[in-house]
């Protein structure tokens, strides 16, 4: 066994999450409680923005507020309101001493700031972004460029700061890129794919500047980011949210750019699913790591981009149309992704019981699974009280690892119910030492090794078990995480982690990723000083200390969206 591996007591961990759990009711209840209160310093006006442009009211259909009729449903009902909220950014972070709800500043969030204000990047005088890493010790690669994922917890940073200029400038020169001819040999990409990443060029013969863009002709094993053009949708929304100014979205580029993506993404070809087929590396996990098909993490990106076009699309001609095929695609997502991608204790049992060889519309295992290539670590990976959606499902073909990302946004997004989203929080409680033991958070829990390494990976010597993407712990994560349990109303939870990263963060120069099975080592090719481990820290802190910025990253329940049926029930599509 490997140094890496370290050891993990089950009992012991039991003991640690019943400990916490009891001490933090209080606690939480206390934190619930501030959300219906409005932040004395931020003297907000409580108006209806255009988030409140649900499906039901798009369509004419009066919202339903029924009483909550569970913890979930509870604990979601306390932050219903904040998605309705105008929650323009201020200034936080180093300059308060102490938070309006107690929580003392760490010294790292000034170091934090220190480091996020010298990544930024200029183009002829203003700021358009934050470069991937500011270590210098090493080969730079790509990490020198402005990245459309790893800008997300940057922007928010700013946005929560009350800085929105960089965000703005941001969303503008990638929109201009989108509209760059790309090509990759000899073969032209759709029209509305949004760069990975960008670079700014400096002439110094001509003293001039210009930007070079790359769709993924550039990157590792060639594969163009799936994931941007959602990112970009996310983040238009999130700048909407945060300043009040509809002025941005509204402008025909914005509008025009956001029904190219969604026209790559509503195309009709050949598919029997609502979700989208993707090839390996097209996302965070940009290597081979064998999350080619319908990974969870593009299929909950799609479904929050797909809720944030809804809100952002102008009611004209052209938008009405989208408009129609988003709701089509979302009531058809939704079921899809909480029928079929959803697992707990219960469903584990069924598909361990599944026959096989099924033909016709009542096949129970529409997926014609085997039973026996059920992984034995999920048998006792999986709590009682707990569940998650898997990482992937495709013909005869379950990935039952846990993603991190995906699970976070479908709770962010919606996707998931308030009772799946409540598991999900049970689940992280029950396996904290897997899936965050000594650094937040794992990316994928469990590694793979050995034969199935070499197969799915191709022998990636960056991806071995317990390194990078490959079960690795990222800090980047801790603004997913904190996000997910403000909303379900478990902020405990992200203040452990929180405390937890702040242990390291610093003293260890905000690496990039951590290795081992609890994450207690600093990864072998991490990079220091990495942009998004600082932002991601910085915005988990701000949310915690103004919980009204949750309207920035997350989406309330839709009450159309109908809830998945029995599995015991015959389906037709």
């Amino acid at each position: 066994m490997s140094s890496l591996d370290g050891d993990v007591s089950q009992n012991g961990s039991l003991k640690s999450v019943d400990a916490h759990r009891a001490s933090a009711e209080i606690e939480d209840l206390d934190f619930l409680r501030s959300l219906d209160k409005p932040p004395k310093l931020l003297n907000m006006e409580r108006q209806r923005s255009c988030d409140e442009r649900s499906l039901n009211e798009l369509f004419g259909v009066p919202l339903l507020s029924p009483r909550p009729s569970s913890r979930a449903e509870s604990n979601f009902r306390l932050i219903d309101h904040l998605d309705g909220l105008y929650s323009p950014g201020r200034r936080s972070g180093f300059n308060t001493p102490r938070s309006q709800y107690g929580f003392e500043t760490h010294p790292a969030v000034a170091e934090a700031w220190d480091a996020l204000r010298r990544s930024m990047v200029f183009f002829r005088g203003q700021p358009v972004g934050t470069i991937a890493a500011l270590d210098n010790t090493g080969e730079q690669l790509n990490y020198d460029q402005v990245f459309v994922r790893d800008f997300v917890p940057s922007a928010l940073a700013f946005l929560m700061n009350g800085e929105p200029e960089v965000v703005k400038n941001f969303i503008l020169k990638t929109l201009r890129l989108q509209s760059w001819e790309k090509k990759i040999d000899r073969f032209h990409l759709g029209e509305g794919v949004m760069p990975a990443s960008f670079k700014v060029l400096h002439d110094p013969v001509r003293n001039s500047e210009t930007l070079m863009a790359d769709f993924g002709e550039s990157a590792i094993g060639r594969v163009a980011p799936v994931d941007s053009g959602f990112w970009w949708i996310f983040l238009l929304r999130a700048y909407t949210k945060s300043t009040g100014d509809t002025s941005l979205a509204e402008m025909p580029e914005c509008q025009k750019g956001m029904r190219l993506i969604l026209s790559l993404c509503l195309s009709e070809g050949f598919d029997t699913f609502p979700t989208l087929l993707c090839a390996d590396g097209c996302c965070m996990i940009d290597r081979r790591m064998g999350v080619y098909g319908y990974p969870i993490e593009i299929q909950a990106l799609f479904f929050m981009a797909l809720r944030c076009a809804l809100l952002l699309l102008k009611q004209d001609e052209e938008g009405k149309e989208f408009v129609e095929r988003i709701t089509k695609r979302l009531h058809a997502l939704s079921f899809h992704m909480r029928s079929y991608y959803w697992i707990d204790l219960k469903q584990l049992n069924d598909i361990y019981r599944y026959k096989t060889e099924e033909y016709s519309h009542t096949a129970v295992n529409k997926f014609n699974v085997i039973p026996d290539s059920l992984p034995e670590w999920i048998f006792d990976f999986m709590p009682v009280h707990g569940g998650y959606f898997i990482g992937n499902v495709s013909p005869a073909k379950m990935d039952f690892r846990w993603f991190c990302m995906g699970n976070c946004i479908a709770i962010l997004s919606s996707l998931a119910t308030p009772e799946q989203s409540t598991a999900i929080m049970d689940l992280i409680e029950s396996r904290w030492e897997e899936l965050v033991g000594e650094m937040p958070l794992k990316v994928i829990y469990p590694a793979i090794e050995s034969h199935e390494w070499r197969i799915v990976t191709g022998c990636d010597p960056k991806n071995t078990r317990w390194s990078y993407h490959n079960g690795g712990s990222w800090p980047v994560l801790l603004w997913l995480l904190t996000a997910a349990c403000i909303k379900t109303g478990r902020p405990q939870i992200a203040r452990r982690a929180i405390e937890l990263a702040e242990t390291r963060l610093v003293k260890d120069n905000w690496p990039e990723y951590y290795d081992g099975k609890l994450g207690r080592f600093v990864g072998k090719q991490a990079r220091k000083f990495q942009t998004w481990s600082i932002a991601g820290y910085l915005v988990a802190k701000m949310l915690l200390e103004d919980p009204s910025h949750l309207g920035m990253v997350a989406l309330e329940e839709d009450k159309q969206m109908k809830p998945p049926m029995r599995r015991s029930h015959s389906w037709t599509f």
